[in-house]
C-alpha cells in the first residue's frame, strides 16, 4: 500500500496497523509530508476546534534520584545548582497562571519518591486548590506508589504525565541506567489510570538507534494503553550526559528530528483523534521562530508557557537550547498570544481544557 492510500484510510478514521503508521512516518517527499501535516491539523480542528489549551508550567525542583543517560538534571550532573521552590513560590506562580487565564498548571520536577517530597507535593496541591482561580493541575513527578498517586489525586491533581520515552524495551534500556525498569514504568501508567488520572505519556523522537518502525510502535502503544494526553519532543543532546557525549549532533540533524516530530504529531492525531497533544518547548528550541506553532499546525492542541522564576530556569535544562531562559512570564505570554493569532488559533482561557478522550473513556467505563 502506498503513502496516499494509507493517508486516505487515516483521514477516514480507520484503525491503522504498525506498518501503515510507518508508511506515513516515512512520507516519501515534501509534498507528501505537507499533506500529512495538513491532515493532522484538519482532525485537530474537527475534534478540538481552532483552540489551544494553555498550561502554566512550573518547574519547581531539579533534585532527582534518577541518572537517566540523556537528561541534563540527572543525579550525577555536577554542573547543575540544585533547588526546590518553596510552597509560597509555587503557589505564587500558580496564582500568576490563573491571573493570565491559563486554566491549568503543570508541576514538574526531578524524580523523587521519599516521604518528605511526597508530603511537600501534597501540601502544594492543597494550597493551589485554595486559590480563587480554580486551576486544573497536572503533575509530572515520575514513578510513585499507588498510595502516593491516590494521595495526590485526593489533594487536587487531575492529570499526570509520565513519559515512557520509548516503548521499545531495548531502546529504553540504552537510555536509562539498570535501576530504571521498563516494566515498572508500564506498571506506573497502569496505576495512574486506576487512580482516575487523566493519563499522559510520550516519547523522544530521533533517539540514537531509533527507527520509524520503533516510532510507529510508539504510536500504537499510545493507543493500546488508551492514553488521554501525549507529549512528544525531538531528542536534543546534552553534551555533559553519557548519551550526548557518545552521539554528538551532526549539522542539520536537529532540524530533521523536528520534522520527524511533526510527522509523529500528525500521525498520532490521525490515529487517536480526541486526545490532547502538546507542542513541546523542544520544538521551539530547534526553531525559535515558530517550532511550537508548527506543532499546532501538525495537530497539537496544548502549549505550556513557563510561569516559573526566570532565575531558576538555567538550572532546569533537560537539553541544550531551552528557550525563554531570560524572559519573564508577561513577555512569554505576549509572544505566545501573538504567535497563535498569526496562525488563526484561539487560546482557551479560564478553562482546564480536559482531553475529550478522557471524558469519552470515563463515560464508557461508567456504562460497563
Amino acid at each position: 500500500m502506498n503513502f496516499y492510500d494509507v493517508l486516505a484510510k487515516a483521514k477516514a478514521g480507520t484503525n491503522l496497523s504498525v506498518s501503515e503508521l510507518q508508511i506515513l512516518l516515512d512520507a516519501p517527499d515534501v509534498n507528501a509530508e505537507k499533506e500529512l501535516l495538513a491532515a493532522g491539523y484538519a482532525v485537530k480542528k474537527e475534534y478540538c476546534g481552532n483552540v489551544v489549551n494553555l498550561r502554566g508550567l512550573i518547574e519547581f525542583s531539579n533534585i532527582c534520584s534518577r541518572d537517566c543517560f540523556y537528561c541534563g538534571i540527572r543525579k550525577s550532573m555536577r554542573t547543575v545548582s540544585r533547588y526546590r521552590m518553596s510552597m509560597e513560590e509555587i503557589t505564587a506562580a500558580a496564582r500568576l497562571a490563573g491571573e493570565y487565564g491559563y486554566g491549568s498548571v503543570v508541576l514538574q520536577s526531578g524524580e523523587r519518591s521519599d516521604r518528605e517530597f511526597v508530603d511537600f507535593v501534597t501540601g502544594v496541591l492543597r494550597e493551589i486548590k485554595k486559590l480563587p482561580c480554580q486551576l486544573g493541575i497536572t503533575l509530572s513527578c515520575g514513578e510513585q506508589t499507588m498510595d502516593t498517586y491516590l494521595r495526590w489525586r485526593e489533594a487536587g491533581a487531575t492529570r499526570y504525565l509520565l513519559r515512557i520515552e520509548s516503548s521499545n524495551p531495548e531502546i529504553f534500556a540504552r537510555i536509562h541506567p539498570p535501576e530504571c525498569s521498563f516494566s515498572e514504568r508500564l506498571e506506573a501508567l497502569v496505576r495512574l489510570k486506576a487512580a482516575d488520572y487523566q493519563v499522559g505519556t510520550g516519547v523522544m523522537t530521533g533517539l540514537p538507534g531509533q527507527s520509524t518502525a520503533d516510532l510507529a510502535e510508539d504510536v500504537k502503544f499510545f493507543q493500546e494503553i488508551d492514553a488521554d494526553m501525549i507529549g512528544m519532543g525531538p531528542y536534543l543532546p546534552q553534551e555533559h550526559t553519557p548519551l550526548g557525549q557518545a552521539n554528538p549532533d551532526a549539522p542539520g540533524a536537529a532540524m530533521k528530528r523536528l520534522e520527524l516530530t511533526l510527522r509523529m504529531i500528525a500521525v498520532t492525531r490521525l490515529l487517536l483523534r480526541d486526545v490532547n497533544i502538546a507542542a513541546t518547548t523542544a520544538l521551539q528550541a530547534i526553531d525559535p521562530a515558530g517550532g511550537r506553532e508548527r506543532g499546532i499546525m501538525a495537530g497539537a492542541n496544548v502549549i505550556m508557557p513557563n510561569v516559573g522564576d526566570t532565575g531558576r530556569r538555567r538550572d532546569y535544562q533537560l537539553y541544550n537550547g531551552k528557550p525563554d531562559l531570560d524572559e519573564n512570564a508577561p513577555e512569554v505570554r505576549l509572544k505566545l498570544l501573538e504567535s497563535l493569532a498569526k496562525i488563526g488559533e484561539i487560546p482557551r482561557f479560564n478553562e482546564p481544557g480536559d482531553p475529550l478522550h478522557y471524558q469519552v473513556r470515563t463515560r464508557k467505563n461508567e456504562k460497563i
